[in-house]
């Protein structure tokens, strides 16, 4: 067994210093209580919401890794996967599937992330609230801008993505 390494010892790891992303992790749920319990409750325009089931929503991200990075969220305020009931955990992949074939149709990405960041560790800074990411990816897409420029690049308005995905949601 090695000897532990102290701060600042050589580990051999390369480090990407991102300090835009410390706004993420120190969210927490405000006096407005839980932003997804919110967002039903306001228009789809307003609230970014592209498409709406019986158990759960789909809404643009505030803060997209890309174009149309959406999040399927389930209207019950859970923590965890395993809360969900079978209905709910149901609709939740069936709405990111359709989402999938939304993104797919409107912005042609080749590849996507998706996935869930269960507990506020794991990356998720409204880790009170279950949500699944369905974030396209395109090749070359990863640059240092936001890194060394301190900018994201969106090539579109949140609002007029929103319009887009939702016009084309039950065409896809």
């Amino acid at each position: 067994m090695s000897a532990p390494t102290r701060a600042g010892d050589p580990d051999g790891l390369e480090r990407i210093w991102t300090p835009h992303r410390m706004a993420y992790v120190r969210t927490a749920v405000d006096d407005e209580g839980c932003p997804f319990c919110s967002i039903p409750g306001r228009p789809d325009e307003e609230a970014l919401v592209v498409a709406r089931g019986e158990a759960a929503y789909v809404v643009l991200n505030l803060h997209p890794y890309n174009p149309g990075h959406l999040l399927v969220v389930p209207y019950r305020h859970v923590a965890d996967l395993t809360e969900l009931s079978p209905e709910e955990a149901g609709e939740l992949m069936t709405m990111t599937q359709q989402a999938l074939r939304t993104v797919r149709a409107v912005a042609q990405p080749h590849s996507f992330n998706v996935g869930l960041n269960l507990g506020r560790s794991a990356g998720g800074s409204l880790s009170e609230h279950l949500h699944q990411h369905v974030v396209p990816r395109w090749t070359g897409d990863a640059n240092f801008i936001t890194v060394v420029g301190g900018t994201k690049t969106l090539p579109q308005l949140l609002e007029d993505t929103r319009t887009l995905l939702a016009e084309a949601w039950s065409r896809a």
